[in-house]
């Protein structure tokens, strides 16, 4: 037990070692990205989304996830119809070599039917954290991207309203 508490408290502290500012990316093309759902179905991003809207609610820390079930809860109360994806993005060496650690835990917290839609991206984390920033990284990073993968609504500054409205009104 002892064990398992250390290698999540390693695994925690490094999930942001390198830090970014945030970033701008309105405009932009998604970089393409490797993750695994945790159906355990490799998915590359935007890639695999091609030809359909989708959003990406992106989280780069286990307290992300308090801010990605509000906007879950958000977009579910105003019937909100797009494809979503969780994706937990961690960088580093440690949380690759415990990713399979990593992955039963999320499924342990996350109803089966709900696994499809969460896609870790461990590999490539860095790269996602670099292109979106890591400053706050409890605040998931909302991500619209249009069937090519051109990120057409982006939002880092927590859950609001007024945000889920903007996102709301792009659909």
């Amino acid at each position: 037990m002892r064990f398992l508490i250390t290698i999540t408290a390693i695994l925690l502290l490094s999930a942001c070692s390198t830090s970014y500012p945030n970033q701008a990316i309105t405009g932009q093309f998604f970089p393409s990205v490797s993750g695994e759902t945790l159906e355990q179905q490799v998915m590359t991003l935007p890639d695999d989304l091609q030809g359909t809207t989708s959003l990406l609610l992106i989280g780069y820390k286990q307290d992300s996830q308090f801010d990605i079930d509000r906007w879950l809860i958000g977009l579910d109360m105003t019937q909100t119809q797009v494809p979503v994806y969780e994706v937990p993005t961690i960088q580093g060496l440690f949380p690759r070599m415990f990713s399979t650690l990593i992955n039963n835990g999320m499924r342990s917290g996350i109803p089966k039917p709900l696994w499809k839609g969460v896609v870790t991206v461990y590999q490539d984390g860095e790269q996602v954290q670099a292109f979106t920033g890591n400053d706050k990284p409890n605040n998931a990073r909302v991500v619209l991207l249009n069937p090519q993968g051109k990120v057409i609504y982006f939002y880092d500054q927590g859950f609001s309203v007024d945000a889920l409205n903007a996102l709301r009104a792009l659909l």
